[in-house]
C-alpha cells in the first residue's frame, strides 16, 4: 500500500483508523495510589486512558532491568520484571511458600501447564538465575568453566541441587505472566490496545547469550569479539557504545532464525503491538571493536532483515510491529520497512532543525507512522523547548502559528493534527513537566529510568482537555 491513502486490510492492527496513546513505562505508575499496588495503580490509568480518548497505552520493555534500572539491558528478552509483580503477601519468597503449602490441585496443574507451555524459554532462564544465585550473581563467563561451557554434567548437576531455587524462578514467572494476563483482559474491556517494546540486543549477561552462543559473534570464553551501539549522532558526539554482543547471522539463517522466532512470540503474547527498537539494525549492525572505549570506530555489517521478517511473518502471519527508524536512515532501512508495510515514527522535536523538507515536520508525516511529541530517550517537551536558543524557538512558534498556549500545549495539538495515524505523547508531556522529569539520556548510565508518576495527577479536568482534543482531531 502507498504511504498515503484510507486504512486497508493491509495495515497492522491498531492502524485501520487514528488513535491516540500515552507513552508511560508501567513501573512509573506505582506512587499513584500511595500503596504497593500496581495492579491498582494500572487499573486506574487505563480508566484515564479511557476518559480522556486514549485507545493506546505504550510501555518500556517490562523484562528484568539492569543494575542502573535499564530496560533496555536485561538477564532475559522473554522474562518478566519481578518488581512489576503484586503479590498477596510480603514477598515473592512467601508468596511462593505459600503456594507449596496451600496451593490447589488445579492451582498446580496450572503451575506445570505454564512450565511446559514455556519451556522454550523457561527451563534455560531458570537454570541460569538459579547458578547467577549460586555464584554470587556474577556473570556467566566468569562461573567455572563446564557451567560456563553448559557442559551436559555440569547442567545435570545443577538441575539436581539447584531445584527449589529453579522452581522458585518459574513461579515467579509463573506469577508474572498471570498477573499480566488480568491486565491485558483490563485493557481489552477497555478498548485499550496494549504497545511494547523489544530491544534488538540482548545483554551479554542473560540467559539468552549463554544458551544460545552459536547466534553470537563471541570468543572460546564467551566473551564478545565486538559489540553493538551506533556512531556518532544527535544523541551523542561519539556514537553510543551499548556493549551488547552482536549476532552470528549467519548461524541464525541455519536455524530458521529459531531463537528470533521464539522471542516475538512471547511478546506479541502480552502486547498488541510491539515497538522493534533500532529497527535501522535489521539492515545494517554497527559492530565495535570490543577493546574499544567508544563507539566512533565500528563498522556496518549487513543483516538478513529481509528473510528475518520474511519468517516472521510466514510464523505469524501479520507483523504488528512499530519500527524505531530515527537517526540516520539509509535508503535500504527505508525500503526495508516499506516492503513489510511497518509505520515508522516521527519525533516533533527533531523536527525543526534545518528547512521545510526535514521528515519530522507535520507537513510531511504520512498516514503510517506513529508521531510523538517526544520519546523515553528525549527531554520533556518543555525542558527542550526552554533550552532552545532564540531563533530555534522562534522556529517552533513561528511554525506552530504563534499559538497561544504554553508549551507543550501547542506541540501536543501538533501531534494530535498530524496525519499519522497514532499519536503518542510522554505522561510527562501531559503533565507540562520539566527537564527535572526526563526518564532517560542516551550515553548515560546513572540517573535514569526512575521517574515515578506524581499522585493525583490525572485528573477529571486533565481527562476532560484531552478528551475534547481527541475529538478535535478525530482520534477518540
Amino acid at each position: 500500500m502507498a504511504e498515503q491513502g484510507a486504512a486497508d486490510s493491509t495495515d497492522p492492527p491498531g492502524f485501520e483508523r487514528r488513535r491516540a496513546g500515552v507513552l508511560l513505562p508501567l513501573g512509573s505508575l506505582r506512587p499513584q495510589t500511595g500503596t504497593a499496588s500496581l495492579q491498582a495503580a494500572a487499573d486506574r490509568f487505563l480508566q484515564f486512558l479511557g476518559e480522556a480518548g486514549f485507545s493506546v497505552w505504550q510501555m518500556l520493555p517490562v523484562q528484568p532491568p539492569d543494575e542502573y534500572g535499564s530496560p533496555y539491558r536485561s538477564v532475559s528478552v522473554h522474562a518478566g520484571d519481578p518488581a512489576l509483580i503484586d503479590t498477596d503477601t510480603a514477598s515473592l519468597a512467601d508468596a511462593h511458600r505459600q503456594f507449596r503449602e496451600h496451593a490447589t490441585a488445579p492451582q498446580r496443574q496450572e503451575f506445570a501447564d505454564f512450565r511446559r507451555d514455556m519451556d522454550y524459554w523457561l527451563a534455560d532462564y531458570s537454570l541460569f538465575a538459579a547458578a547467577r544465585r549460586r555464584h554470587g550473581e556474577r556473570p556467566w563467563w566468569e562461573w567455572p568453566a563446564p557451567l560456563r561451557d553448559r557442559e551436559p554434567g555440569a547442567l545435570a548437576s545443577l538441575q539436581e541441587s539447584g531445584r527449589a531455587d529453579i522452581e522458585y524462578f518459574c513461579f515467579e514467572q509463573y506469577l508474572f505472566f498471570s498477573r499480566w494476563q488480568e491486565l491485558r483482559r483490563r485493557a481489552q474491556a477497555a478498548g485499550i490496545l496494549l504497545l511494547g517494546d523489544m530491544p534488538l540486543y540482548p545483554a551479554h549477561d542473560s540467559a539468552d547469550v549463554w544458551a544460545h552462543r552459536g547466534q553470537f559473534k563471541l570468543d572460546g570464553a564467551g566473551r564478545p569479539l565486538c559489540v553493538a551501539g551506533v556512531p556518532p549522532d544527535y544523541f551523542s558526539a561519539t556514537g553510543q557504545r551499548w556493549g551488547n554482543p552482536v549476532y552470528d547471522w549467519e548461524g541464525l539463517a541455519r536455524t530458521g532464525f529459531r531463537w528470533w522466532l521464539d522471542r516475538i512470540h512471547t511478546q506479541l503474547a502480552l502486547f498488541d503491538l510491539v515497538r522493534l527498537d533500532h529497527f535501522r539494525g535489521l539492515e545494517a549492525a554497527w559492530e565495535i571493536p570490543f577493546a574499544a572505549a567508544t563507539a566512533e570506530h565500528g563498522r556496518w555489517s549487513p543483516v538478513p532483515g529481509q528473510d528475518l521478517l520474511t519468517a516472521v511473518r510466514a510464523e505469524h502471519g501479520t507483523l504488528p510491529f512499530v519500527a524505531e527508524d530515527l537517526g540516520t536512515i539509509t535508503p535500504e532501512v527505508r525500503a526495508l520497512r516499506r516492503d513489510f508495510g511497518l509505520p515508522g515514527m516521527k519525533v516533533l522535536q527533531f523536527a525543526f532543525g534545518g528547512g521545510s523538507d526535514n521528515p519530522y515536520l507535520p507537513h510531511n508525516h504520512a498516514p503510517r507512522h506513529v508521531v510523538y511529541t517526544g520519546t523515553h530517550d528525549n527531554n520533556t517537551t518543555l525542558g527542550w523547548f526552554e533550552e532552545l536558543g532564540p531563533q530555534e524557538r522562534l522556529r517552533v512558534t513561528d511554525y506552530l502559528g504563534h499559538p497561544s498556549e504554553d508549551m507543550p500545549w501547542p506541540l501536543i495539538r501538533a501531534a494530535l493534527a498530524s496525519v499519522c495515524r497514532l499519536a503518542v505523547v510522554p505522561a510527562q508531556d501531559l503533565l507540562g513537566l520539566g527537564a527535572e522529569h526526563r526518564l532517560n539520556t542516551p550515553g548515560t548510565s546513572e540517573g535514569n529510568w526512575a521517574w515515578q508518576l506524581p499522585v493525583d495527577v490525572l485528573t477529571p479536568e486533565l481527562a476532560a482537555r484531552l478528551r475534547a482534543l481527541n475529538e478535535l482531531y478525530g482520534r477518540c
